[in-house]
């Protein structure tokens, strides 16, 4: 059956509201059509592009797009993350991009691979800013929460929950009280640089069997977009002007973790061009879709809109 996502660039753009009245791309939408709302979100926007159903095995894509060695194990993500603690608990405010050498990354590490061999789990280093566990394929993995929807909240609201979730709870204490006391952390600060004192785990499961993607190829910069494309068999080019300048048809191009501002500045004037050329389909992370054909720039009736 004929793919209508082959024949259109899937823009995947921040949530809708986050742009201003005035942004430039404002002046898409106004001539645009509107499609029925999809994906909300980054994991069930991946998941809905990429065939997959409930939560997505996060672990194991970017285990396997890393280091090839997921196989049949089930893994999770534990990546280096600094939470700040306030009045009224403790909140994560980054994870997986705290900046760490090769070396730092597996200082940290090895003060924390024993506490994961106790409870029968292994701790990788895969990359500096991407550790993994690999976990015995009976563990009772909890449905963690991915980063996007911690970050900046109360990390209580995101820690398992229940009986079920006391063993975890006393591993990420553990985890954070050696973190907490290791000497690199007062080398980082010394260096303007946030502490890593936290392991942000999620994404548990096994690597899928399948993996259908809707587009043809896709332009990102995203560890777990680049994992799900390698899955699916599909070319992944990283973000760059060239290449979404070049976008053809059948093309995701994404854009969500983007500030508005940057889009506005250094990708707006590729958009336009392109919709001169192209079918697009205008993808919000808050679900919003419309789609935009190269003869609605004449529609100049639509002096205001969405």
């Amino acid at each position: 059956m004929d793919d209508p996502a082959r024949h259109v660039i899937d823009i995947w753009l921040p949530d809708v509201a986050r742009f201003a009245p005035d942004h430039p791309l404002r002046a898409l939408l106004r001539k645009a059509d509107p499609l029925a709302n999809g994906a909300q979100g980054y994991m069930d926007g991946l998941a809905s592009r990429f065939g997959l159903a409930g939560s997505l095995p996060a672990g194991s894509l970017t285990r396997e797009l890393i280091a090839g060695d997921a196989g049949d194990d089930l893994w999770l993500c534990a990546d280096p993350a600094w939470v700040q603690p306030d009045l009224n608990g403790a909140r994560l405010l980054a994870c997986g991009q705290m900046q760490l050498s090769e070396e730092d990354a597996k200082a940290f590490a090895e003060s924390l691979m024993p506490l994961f061999e106790e409870v029968g789990m292994t701790l990788h280093v895969s990359s500096p800013d991407h550790w993994h566990v690999r976990l015995a394929a009976d563990t009772q993995v909890p449905d963690f929460a991915a980063p996007e929807q911690a970050l900046g909240e109360d990390l209580y609201y995101h820690l398992p929950q229940g009986e079920k979730g006391r063993p975890w709870r006393i591993l990420l204490n553990e985890v954070q009280v050696v973190l907490h006391q290791h000497p690199l952390n007062e080398e980082r600060r010394l260096r303007g640089l946030p502490p890593v004192n936290h392991l942000w785990l999620w994404g548990g499961g096994i690597l899928p069997t399948s993996v259908n993607a809707l587009a043809s190829h896709v332009i990102g910069d995203d560890l777990l977009l680049a994992a799900l494309a390698k899955q699916a068999r599909v070319s992944c080019a990283p973000r760059t002007k060239q290449a979404v300048s070049s976008a053809v048809p059948g093309t995701l191009i994404d854009l969500q973790d983007l500030p508005v501002d940057d889009i506005a500045t250094h990708w707006t004037h590729d958009l336009l061009a392109l919709a001169k050329q192209h079918a697009l389909q205008l993808s919000f992370a808050s679900g919003e879709r419309w789609a935009h054909r190269p003869w609605h720039r004449i529609r100049f009736w639509r002096g205001s809109g969405p």
